[in-house]
């Protein structure tokens, strides 16, 4: 029966710790919205420097036709 309880008070204990560390997670500041605009344009940037490449490899071999 002791054990019990003291399994049910542990349980409790953790849950509460679980949901007080779930809510002391900081907000987003401006200059980490800033880095990740910066990352998702370097990662368009990156995609479409690798379309042109292709489209730059696919005219050289019509040129040497």
């Amino acid at each position: 029966m002791i054990k019990i309880v003291r399994s049910s008070v542990a349980l409790v204990l953790l849950g509460i710790l679980v949901a007080g560390l779930s809510a002391c997670q900081k907000k987003e500041g401006p200059l980490e919205k800033a880095g990740k605009a910066i990352d998702q344009a370097a990662e368009k940037t990156g995609e479409k420097m690798e379309k042109v490449g292709e489209k730059v490899k696919d005219a050289a071999k019509e040129v040497t036709k």
